[in-house]
């Protein structure tokens, strides 16, 4: 094959390794997203208590994994962020776990003309050529339409990373603000069909 014209890291992450967090795995994992939502700076917003959490598949880069994860709120608000941590090798538990949440007002609820529900948040960087440097962004979502299968990512028509849908849910991992390019969100059905798409980058006047 001829040399690439652009050089950026394709899917950099590990493919999900595990399931859904159960037992007092789970109650560690809540206990450290709960901590991070009594952090958040709401900024008067009353927050509400947070209901179920619903976990994402997690994705592992740069020796860390990252389990996304979602949750609404009592008071019709959604608190969104992860916790990571790094993997304990053979039999040995995690370790140095961490959490991060946010909260949004925007549910699917309130957007009917949406066909995915994604959050993002950007977990490192990767250097490429010229000392440019790839926001790597961690992306979790749901489909809202039918039949979507896989979620890819693509930066500037290039797939960067993708994710099977299990249990309505993907995580991604990809390089997204590099190069004047930005990440594209995809959803695709069992045939090859696109379902979806939707850009990481909104203008300034295209914000609410």
């Amino acid at each position: 094959m001829p040399p690439v014209e652009r050089l950026v890291c394709r899917f950099a992450a590990e493919p999900p390794q595990a399931g859904v967090p159960e037992g007092d795995w789970a109650a560690t994992l809540q206990a450290e997203f709960l901590a991070a939502c009594l952090r958040i700076d709401t900024e008067g917003e009353e927050l509400g208590d947070v209901e179920a959490l619903r976990w994402f598949p997690d994705r592992s880069w740069s020796g860390r994994t990252y389990l996304p994860v979602t949750a609404r709120t009592t008071n019709g608000l959604e608190v969104f962020g992860y916790v990571s941590y790094a993997p304990g090798h053979d039999d040995d538990e995690p370790t140095d776990l961490a959490a991060v949440a946010d909260f949004t007002d925007e549910t699917a609820e309130r957007h009917p003309e949406w066909k995915m529900d994604i959050c993002e948040e950007v977990v490192g960087g990767w250097r490429g050529e010229g000392g440019r440097v790839a926001a790597m962004t961690l992306v979790w979502g749901v489909p809202l339409v039918d039949g979507g299968r896989v979620a890819t990512a693509e930066l500037s028509d290039l797939a960067v990373d993708q994710c099977a849908v299990r249990d309505g849910r993907f995580t991604l991992l990809a390089p997204d603000a590099y190069r004047s390019d930005y990440l594209d969100i995809k959803l695709w059905d069992a045939d090859g069909r696109e379902l979806a798409a939707e850009s990481l980058y909104v203008e300034d006047d295209e914000e609410a």
